[in-house]
């Protein structure tokens, strides 16, 4: 099983998204990454937001857990995704090959584009209402609307 954590972001009614190269139909993402060897859930969350977006951040609340399967590659994906509050840094100070995807922009998203970047409406509505019933397992990614 793969860990992966990754990072909401709210600020003035805008998410923070990053822009990625490949990986699939939609190019826009919550920033986050895979958990290390050895690496805590918040020590991996706080590494990936400074080195996809520029920005330091600490964890503040665990907003859902949830499954990715991709039985072609054998692969099971488990995402834990947090609610950061930002520190410090400069937006878009990307750490150069940070990631296997290049990243080509960081940006803070108004709520209403998002259904635009490619994310559902649950997901949309989940956003706006400030992710009620955080802290639970949301099934799989898909109910969640990414």
């Amino acid at each position: 099983m793969l860990t992966r954590v990754t990072g909401v972001l709210v600020e003035d009614d805008r998410l923070l998204l990053v822009e990625q190269e490949g990986g699939g139909a939609r190019r826009w993402h919550l920033p986050g990454g895979k958990v290390e060897e050895g690496e805590s859930l918040a020590d991996s969350m706080t590494r990936e937001m400074r080195e996809e977006t520029g920005l330091r951040v600490e964890v503040v609340r665990l907003l859902y857990l949830c499954d990715h399967l991709v039985p072609a590659e054998g692969l099971h994906v488990l995402h834990i995704t947090f609610e950061v509050r930002r520190l410090g840094g400069r937006l878009g100070d990307i750490a150069p090959g940070a990631d296997f995807r290049p990243i080509l922009g960081v940006e803070f998203v108004p709520f209403h584009e998002l259904g635009e970047r490619g994310f559902g409406e649950r997901f949309v509505e989940l956003v706006a209402e400030g992710f009620p019933g955080a802290g639970r397992y949301a099934g799989p990614k898909s109910a969640l609307g990414l």
